[in-house]
This record gives structure tokens, sequence and C-alpha cells, in this order.
């Protein structure tokens, strides 16, 4: 099974939002995953962002029940593609022995919107989720000749 990991810096915005909108998109590109988010700083145990979730309610997809986690051992050993929203995150990565061809940097890189205005998430959203598609079109090749290697162990 495909293991993807969305990572961010406080998995309350930009990740779980990626994570939400990969869940729907991945269904209509007909990839099996499994998915998942994580921080790489410091976690905010109370939830995602009040915008992030209310833009993402927007386009119908519900990510309050979000419970924001930092990133682990565990994912580090069954992860096949890391899904990061910076460059720094993807350097952070591979200094924890992640080998580079596992990162992805969503959209060439996504701006932290926390904090920001409704409108700022929005726009983080929209990218996002035209920055999933082309993602969900990457990986669906690569399944279909062969060069992305997944677990077998699920």
């Amino acid at each position: 099974m495909l293991h993807v990991l969305f990572i961010c810096t406080g998995n309350t915005c930009r990740s779980p939002m990626a994570m939400a909108i990969y869940e729907v998109k991945s269904r209509e590109y007909g990839i099996s995953s499994i998915f998942s988010s994580a921080a790489l700083g410091f976690v905010n145990e109370s939830g995602v962002s009040k915008n992030a979730e209310l833009v993402c309610n927007e386009i119908g997809i519900d990510i309050s029940h979000h419970k924001p986690r930092p990133l682990r051992e565990r994912d580090i050993n069954i992860t096949n593609i890391y899904v990061v929203m910076t460059q720094q995150h993807a350097e952070t990565l591979m200094l924890v022995g992640v080998p580079k061809e596992k990162i992805y940097i969503l959209g060439g890189g996504v701006p932290d919107p926390y904090g920001s205005d409704i409108a700022t998430y929005r726009k983080c959203r929209i990218f996002i989720e035209e920055s999933i598609d082309e993602l969900c079109r990457i990986i669906k090749k690569k399944i279909d000749n062969g060069t992305l290697r997944v677990n077998d162990n699920d």
C-alpha cells in the first residue's frame, strides 16, 4: 500500500488541508493509499486553525476532527512519499535520513497562512487544490509505469 505523509511546521493549516484534499482527489484518480499528516515544529494540540477549517468547509471538506501531531519515527519507517510545504521542511527530513527522492515539495512551496485572514487561507487552499491535482497526476503516472515502490507488508 502507498503511504503518503503531508508535513508542515505545526500541522494546523497546510498539511491538514493538503491531506484532506488529497483524500478526495486520490479517489478521483483511482490511487489507493494510506495518508496522514504531521508537524516538524511545535504542535498546538488544540486542533486545526479555524480559518483552515472554514475554507475547507467551503468545498465540502470537514477537517474539524483533525488533531495536530508531531512526526514520529514510525512515520519514517513506512512512508513512501513525503509531501512537504517548503524547502526547509525537505532539508529537515533529509537531516533525519529521509532520501531526497521520497520528498515532494507541494507546488514548489506553499506559504504559511497561519494567523492570516480568511482570504489568505482561501488562496492557500486553492493553491493546495491545484498542487494536489498535479501530485496525483505524478503519482498515478508512476504507479502506472511501475516506477513507484510501495510497501508490500500492509
